[in-house]
């Protein structure tokens, strides 16, 4: 076991080789990228594959009741600072690390089939890898110094990923967005770090907790004070974890790739402002203003992102902004004091929303060929269904994470959603409305988003492919080998116009692999951490991380299923509402168009028609990229104009005026100087002749 402990730090380190070894390639080896394509695919799937066995070995070790350790290494030390650096084992630290190599693996031999015609293949497996060493190191942090540089080094992956094609303007501004949204949190953790810093004089988590509960116990500090550098602390989270009003850049980081967009949502750069929430919980539970704010910014997140959900065309949005919601909720849960419930529910919906992804990406990738290779065309809603037909696996394991995020048991989800729905209600009534509220939002566009995909016709042949424009494709950069495209060109203009017709077809088996490896802890994860044999353990371990009951405020952990299930009926109940409305509206023929001909004689149609303020509202966004473009983006145009205007004839002026005075003062000047001494002999003494009256009064 000591041995073990001893190396843990392999785990970050790992990942982090094979992203040096495919940036040696791509630094050294240019020209021999394409022969090595399958040889960094190897060392970047083998590589986090070990890692993932000795993760699961300390969760093991955990659960049996290994003891916390930890390991420091003086790093910067003087007669007033101390920083160490090391690496910290306890239960929260093993579960991240299982759930973020086992999602990092699985992505990575996703991405092995889904980027093999990208032409920056190699650069993928470089940045991703990287992404995920940083993540790892950040879960083993064992203080805050060391926890923001890797929080640093997460969000400069995410800034190449999300911009990996970069020479699409979308994807540029899109990495700008999140980089500098980013900014903007990680500038308040910041200042919350130092503040803490000031308060207890120490960095790490356990000593920081107790030294705050002391002052407090003896009345040394104050709570306002407190309160002043907790919340900036809390701006990390909200920025990194895509919470309101700091949730913008979320939607569009879905210019990178698809499966980024998986890794992303799933198990690293969002799943980092829940773990260190998760983290710093103890010193949060001090404060119950911070503990308000928390759970009011998780509430209105939550909902913000279902309403948005519900009328988003691009698939891939769509699942953003149910990311949104469901982080939503995971920062709600340890606002009201049931943080295990957050943490579960970050561990069921990492693999629930990676097997959407996932799936998303199975999706787009079959149906680009026949639309375009523009996301527009790819990821539009409009040009899908029926694809139930057509993509058989696809199409089976989706619905695995579509049940899963809208609570029905026995899918993942349903387990930790559940625990913060009634907790939330039991906290406080209008929470727990928000809650079930947004869990019926949830039911209803999953739904519509697997009906408009799945079921029906085969809609992409409303855009005609004999006519297409394959120049398009440029924008992308070059996203795809250009030999595939000449190939698919060739392919579709030879055709007649009724062989054009093409459908889609099912991924190959690399992809298909990794849909199903991410079903089966969607389907059976809840139930292991619910329902696991806790007699053949030697501690409580699940009981106090992983095992989670309907009445857990209580602490009654025996209930059997047949009595979770009675308990859950208010739950499961909003989520069939949900799902009957999605069914009543979309399952039936499209015509062409994502709101049925047959809405407008709804009564309640002023929810969806596109002709309302409510549609409008969702389908722009809630109108906040635009109100902080004209209060931020216009407004520092405007005054930035505005100084300019100040400096060029005010400022300037007064520079530009003594010059010329100066110019002129000497040009009048020149002109008294004669060259003759006698002159300058009667000037001089006119002068002190008449200044000598003056003298004299003085």
């Amino acid at each position: 076991m000591e041995l073990l402990f001893q190396n843990v730090w392999l785990v970050p380190l790992l990942p982090f080789s094979a992203s040096i070894f495919s940036g040696l390639i791509l630094f050294f080896f240019p020209r021999s990228v394409e022969k090595s394509r399958h040889i960094c695919s190897f060392i970047s799937i083998s590589f986090p594959t070990i890692a993932m066995i000795i993760s699961f070995h300390t969760f093991w070790q955990q659960i049996t009741g290994s003891p916390i350790h930890q390991f420091f290494l003086s790093w910067i030390f003087s007669k007033t600072i101390i920083l160490e650096i090391g690496y910290l084992i306890d239960p929260l630290t093993s579960i991240m690390l299982t759930l973020v190599t086992t999602v990092g693996v699985t992505v990575m031999i996703y991405s092995e089939s889904y980027m093999f015609h990208d032409q920056g293949y190699i650069r993928f497996f470089c940045y991703s890898s990287l992404s995920t060493a940083s993540m790892l190191g950040l879960v083993l942090s064992p203080n805050l110094i060391q926890i923001y540089i890797f929080w640093e080094l997460v969000g400069m992956c995410s800034y190449l990923l999300i911009g990996f094609w970069f020479t699409r303007p979308s994807a540029a501004d899109a990495c700008q967005k999140a980089f500098v949204t980013n900014r903007i949190g990680d500038f308040g953790l910041l200042l919350g770090i130092l503040g803490f810093y000031w308060i207890t004089g120490s960095f790490e988590f356990q000593q920081l907790s107790e030294r705050v509960f002391k002052l407090f116990a003896n009345n040394q500090i104050s709570i306002v004070f407190t309160n002043i550098c907790a919340i900036p602390l809390f701006s990390g989270p909200i920025a990194k974890s895509a919470q309101f009003p700091l949730h913008i850049w979320l939607p569009d980081a879905m210019e990178g790739p698809t499966p980024i967009s998986a890794l992303i949502h799933a198990a690293t750069m969002v799943a980092a402002g829940i773990f260190l929430v998760a983290r710093m919980f103890p010193l949060f539970e001090m404060l119950p203003l911070v503990m308000g704010i928390i759970s009011w910014v998780g509430a209105i997140t939550a909902i913000l992102g279902a309403g948005i959900a519900v009328t988003q065309k691009d698939l891939k949005k769509g699942l953003a902004y149910s990311t949104m919601s469901q982080l939503g909720y995971m920062i709600l849960a340890p606002g009201i004091g049931s943080y295990k419930a957050g943490l579960f529910h970050l561990i069921t919906h990492a693999y629930s929303k990676a097997l959407l992804f996932s799936g998303s990406g199975s999706v787009i990738h079959s149906l680009e060929p026949i639309v375009g290779y523009h996301p527009d065309n790819s990821q539009n809603m409009n040009l899908m269904g029926g694809l139930r037909k057509y993509m058989p696996i696809t199409a089976l394991t989706s619905p695995f994470g579509t049940l899963s995020l809208c609570g029905i048991p026995p899918f993942a989800c349903f387990w930790s959603k559940d625990e913060i729905l009634i907790n939330s209600w039991l906290h406080f009534p209008i929470l727990g409305f928000i809650a079930f509220f947004t869990a019926g939002l949830t039911a209803f566009y999953m739904f519509r988003i697997y009906l408009s995909t799945s079921e029906g016709d085969f809609r992409g042949h409303i855009f005609n492919r004999k006519y297409q424009d394959f120049s398009s494709v440029s924008i992308w950069g070059g996203n795809k080998v250009s030999k595939k495209i000449e190939q698919d060109k060739e392919t579709f203009l030879n055709r007649s116009l009724t062989e054009n017709l093409l459908y889609p077809k099912e991924s190959d088996n690399n992809m298909l692999f990794a849909l199903i490896a991410l079903a089966i802890p969607t389907l059976c994860i809840g139930i292991i951490g619910e329902f696991f044999p806790q007699k053949q353990l030697d501690s409580d371990f699940l009981s106090n991380w992983l095992h989670l009951s309907v009445n857990s405020l209580q602490e009654t952990h025996s209930e059997k299923f047949t009595e979770l299930l009675e308990n859950a009926v208010p739950s499961i109940t909003i989520a069939f509402i949900g799902i009957l409305i999605a069914c009543f509206l979309y399952a039936s023929e499209f015509h062409g168009t994502i709101i049925p001909l047959k809405l407008k004689k709804l009564k309640f149609s002023i929810f969806v028609s596109k002709s309302s303020f409510l549609y409008d509202w969702s389908y722009n966004r809630g109108y906040i990229d635009e109100f902080y473009n004209l209060l931020f983006v216009k407004t520092l145009r405007f005054s930035t104009n505005y100084l300019s205007l100040i400096d060029k004839w005010i400022i300037d002026g007064i520079v530009n005026g003594t010059g010329i005075l100066t110019f002129f003062g000497g040009e009048a000047l020149k002109y008294t100087e004669g060259g003759r001494v006698s002159s300058y002999l009667f000037f001089l003494v006119s002068c002190m002749f008449l200044s000598f009256p003056y003298s004299y009064i003085i």
